[in-house]
């Protein structure tokens, strides 16, 4: 799966780049790079919650009903 994980990684730079284009069309190529590390990590983080290979341990800030629930 190796050329296929890169094409959706590049595919997600790519797509990060541009939306960062359309708010911004005077970005600077620190902000265009950022933009487009963020999307190729992105597409991972994604990726990895979609298919449910995440650990199963919910986040710190995620509440629960019970969490919230005094007795």
């Amino acid at each position: 799966m190796g050329i296929t994980n890169f094409i959706e990684e590049a595919a997600g730079a790519f797509a990060a780049d541009k939306a960062l284009e359309a708010v911004d069309p005077d970005a600077g190529v620190l902000a265009k790079a950022a933009a487009a590390v963020a999307g190729f990590e992105g597409v991972g983080k994604i990726k990895e919650m979609l298919s449910g290979d995440g650990d199963g341990s919910a986040d710190a800030d995620t509440a629960t009903p019970d969490d919230d629930a005094q007795s």
